[in-house]
């Protein structure tokens, strides 16, 4: 709950007539107005199409390996796939997500792999390659460890669910809530994924895709707005001195409110 001191004189360190010098209270200490972090509409637009065009050359890369991998008879498949506990076939789980075992396979996956892919790195791309290696580590460990030795395992659905369960959760932790309306309307939308993260679907490793699901639940904490941002988003405190005064974003609403986020959210995108 925001601390309104301006209002309540509280500590002698509000702004008021008649008051000729704030006090030195140690917890109204006045923090500049340069050192806070504000959404930039300018950057957001900017990570954005960085985003996409990450996403582009990560689905270019995937069709090419696709291309090279059917020349060669998917001797790419036989011998970067994942195979459970061999050592020496360890590394292989960062080379898997890039491979697939048909036409059919890579074309199912690279839909829902740039969307997933987009919604989570349009937030930015940096926290989005860790999150990458972090799911990627995590589906290929859950095969690795536990799926038959006889099996090889290739694809980059596990990818998939880590993006998908990082986008469900990352808007609640943050305390945004555009992320949190993304994240509810893809929860509601593909749900029915999640029915291939169980034991049943023959021919699909449910393993990679609880792992990668793990994941993305797992980088939506590690990866937390840990800024300003999510301070004020959440409702946290505002020292003396520096509650903004509303403009057309954030009319009507108390500054630092979830209204006032949202507004200002909605703003930013233009909307």
């Amino acid at each position: 709950m925001i601390r309104h001191l301006l209002r309540t004189g509280e500590g002698g360190s509000g702004r008021s007539e008649g008051l000729s010098r704030p006090s030195a209270a140690p917890y109204s200490r006045v923090m500049p107005t340069e050192q806070r972090t504000e959404p930039d509409p300018a950057r957001t637009v900017a990570e954005a199409r960085r985003a996409f065009f990450v996403m582009f050359a990560f689905l270019c890369t995937v069709w090419a390996l696709q291309l090279a991998n059917w020349l060669g008879d998917y001797a790419l498949t036989l011998d970067f796939g994942i195979r459970s506990h061999r050592l020496e076939r360890l590394p292989d789980v960062l080379a898997a997500p890039l491979l697939h075992v048909n036409w059919q396979h890579v074309e199912s996956n690279s839909g829902p792999l740039f969307v997933f892919g987009f919604l989570a790195a349009y937030r930015g791309v940096r926290k989005f390659l860790g999150l990458t290696l972090l799911v990627a580590l995590t589906s290929g460990a859950a095969v690795w460890f536990f799926e038959r030795e006889q099996v090889v395992t290739v694809g980059a659905s596990g990818l998939i669910y880590g993006y998908f369960g990082y986008v469900v959760l990352r808007g609640l932790i943050d305390r945004n809530l555009i992320d949190s309306l993304i994240g509810l309307v893809m929860a509601a939308s593909f749900a029915y994924i999640l029915t291939t993260a169980v034991p049943g679907t023959p021919g699909v490793s449910w393993l990679g895709h609880l792992g990668g699901l793990v994941g993305g639940l797992l980088g939506a904490w590690l990866l937390r707005d840990r800024g300003a941002r999510a301070a004020l988003a959440g409702g946290g405190p505002v020292s003396a001195g520096t509650v903004p005064a509303p403009g057309p974003a954030t009319a009507g609403a108390l500054p630092g409110s979830p209204r006032a986020a949202l507004l200002k959210e909605l703003d930013d995108l233009g909307l």
